[in-house]
């Protein structure tokens, strides 16, 4: 390795999506100096597009609201349910931790490209086109081994790394840290349609969720955006493609096909984009933090698309870690465990109990009773809105008991 060039730098974020974007903003913000790798470039397709009113709260922190409000992204203000002919809508002006009341529903390599335009205007470094290929942690400061496209290389070492990968879970895979989901095997199929949706029931400031008509655990999202647009998505287990095409176009439109409340949302779309898949996308760390590291976002867990939480988890982990980061940098004595990871966890784990229960049907059973208290609901409301770290709402503070006690309630009582 001699003569291989070798610089010196503060922070290096592996990275550049939004947990990318928001931590080496924030930092930066603050005066440190941070360099950002990431492996593409940009606009890139990304999958997650609707975001939780939560979001609103980091890039506001982040200096990139104004832009983020200009961009001309679709308005999002709350989230629709329907199986057969029950709906059910939340409204994120309607909840118990006063959030955020709009989002937005946003294609995400447009949102993506600008959050990191902002944070390089901000003036973080983000050098696109560059792979992390290995890296030394066993050394008093980290050291990071780069590939350019060229194939040349360098080294970066650095006080500290925060790994904002997202799927790619750089850190993860090079330091042996990945630990296996405990969520069953499932695949998404989804592609964009010019939706031309007419159908008088259908929100645009809302994602709808839609559950199949006789399999629960098969659910469907229709994200529609400002450009006549709609990202339309199914989620099921790998059992129930047993069967179906292996054309993804024919066998998302069969799922469809099967479900009639979408289908008539979806009458007059225009299917003129070839559909994706995504599977095995549950993952886990065996740990969220090491000497000089800390993961972020997708890189460290995901859980499951239903409650469009990924990109919240990840604004949220990158501003928790900035904050701690930012105390170690000016010398202070902080505990990576007690102050990011295992308050990061609890929301993640609140997040995860309404993730099962959906899947298990006691969730639906709240979402579809059309009794429910407004009460109750402004309390769901805020956990959909991504307010999953508010311990004054005892669906979170007590989400298995609180979640339990009322699928139980909605289920003796007459629908």
């Amino acid at each position: 390795m001699s003569g291989i060039e070798m610089e010196r730098r503060q922070v290096v974020v592996i990275g550049a999506g939004p947990s990318g974007a928001i931590a080496s903003a924030l930092l930066k913000r603050k005066g440190h100096d941070v360099l950002v790798i990431e492996r593409q470039h940009f606009p890139r397709f990304s999958i997650g597009e609707s975001l939780l009113s939560h979001c609103i709260d980091f890039i506001e922190e982040a200096g990139m609201l104004d832009a983020v409000q200009a961009a001309g992204f679709q308005l999002k203000n709350g989230a629709a349910f329907a199986w057969g002919e029950q709906y059910s809508a939340f409204d994120f002006g309607d909840t118990f931790s006063n959030g955020k009341p709009t989002t937005f529903q946003v294609q995400r390599a447009d949102f993506d490209k600008l959050l990191a335009d902002q944070a390089a205007l901000q003036g973080v470094e983000i050098r696109y086109g560059e792979t992390v290929i290995s890296t030394d942690i066993e050394r008093a400061k980290p050291l990071l081994h780069i590939e350019r496209e060229d194939t040349s290389r360098y080294q970066v070492e650095a006080d500290f790394i925060l790994d904002a990968s997202g799927y790619g879970r750089v850190l993860p895979r090079l330091l042996d840290l990945e630990a296996p989901s405990n969520f069953p095997l499932r695949q998404a199929v989804f592609t964009h349609v010019e939706d031309r949706i007419d159908y008088a029931g259908f929100d645009r400031n809302k994602i709808l969720i839609t559950t199949h008509p006789t399999q629960r655990d098969i659910w469907f999202w229709s994200i529609p955006f400002s450009n006549g647009r709609t990202s339309v998505g199914v989620v099921a287990a790998a059992g129930h493609f047993e069967g179906r095409s292996e054309n993804l176009d024919t066998c998302l439109r069969s799922f469809v096909d099967e479900t009639p409340s979408l289908q008539r949302v979806l009458a007059n779309a225009v299917w003129d984009t070839p559909a994706r898949t995504l599977g095995g996308y549950s993952a886990n760390v065996k740990t969220l933090h090491g000497p000089g590291f800390a993961l972020l976002g997708n890189a460290a867990e995901f859980l499951d698309p239903v409650f469009s939480s990924g990109v919240t988890i990840a604004m949220r982990s990158a501003s928790m870690a900035a904050g701690v980061l930012h105390r170690q940098l000016q010398g202070e004595a902080v505990d990576w465990q007690s102050e990011f990871a295992e308050p990061l966890k609890r929301g993640v784990d609140t997040f995860r109990c309404y993730v099962e229960g959906w899947y298990a049907g006691t969730f639906q059973d709240v979402i579809y009773h059309p009794g429910s208290q407004p009460h109750i609901r402004s309390m769901i409301s805020s956990i959909l809105a991504g307010y999953a770290w508010d311990e004054s709402n005892p669906f979170v503070s007590e989400s298995r008991r609180r979640l339990r006690m009322l699928s139980d309630i909605c289920a003796t009582e007459p629908a």
